[in-house]
């Protein structure tokens, strides 16, 4: 294990020396996902919400798929999630189907005229 951190030390070294300050970003951003991952391993599926879907949809679509790995959701979700808004946003109210309903005037207009006339005629 001693001999795992010494070389590991040793390669960040190198790369820091390679890449001069841009190195310092590279192991952080190494380090960020090393810790993701350990995340994953630990916590049940995370739940987004509104603004976190919005934030890794358009970061997503800001990045070549080959930046894709880190994301905690796959292209498929965020799809997903892209069905589901457009669903929501145009939904319409059900159309009533048939003859509309009659005004109470009229349709009390229409009783009188039927129990003043005669069945039988004049």
């Amino acid at each position: 294990m001693l001999f795992f951190l010494s070389l590991i030390t040793r390669l960040l070294a190198r790369l820091l020396d390679r890449s001069g300050t841009d190195g310092s970003k590279d192991v952080e951003i190494l380090v960020l996902r090393h810790q993701l991952n350990v995340l994953r391993r630990q916590v049940g599926r995370p739940k987004f919400r509104p603004m976190d879907r919005a934030l890794l949809a358009g970061v997503a679509r800001a990045l070549p798929k080959r930046r894709w790995p880190p994301f905690m959701v796959t292209p498929s979700t965020v799809l997903r999630w892209h069905r589901e808004l457009v669903r929501r946003k145009w939904t319409y109210r059900a159309k009533r189907t048939g003859r509309p309903p009659l005004d109470p005037a009229i349709r009390d207009l229409i009783l009188r005229l039927a129990r003043d006339n005669h069945p039988g005629g004049a």
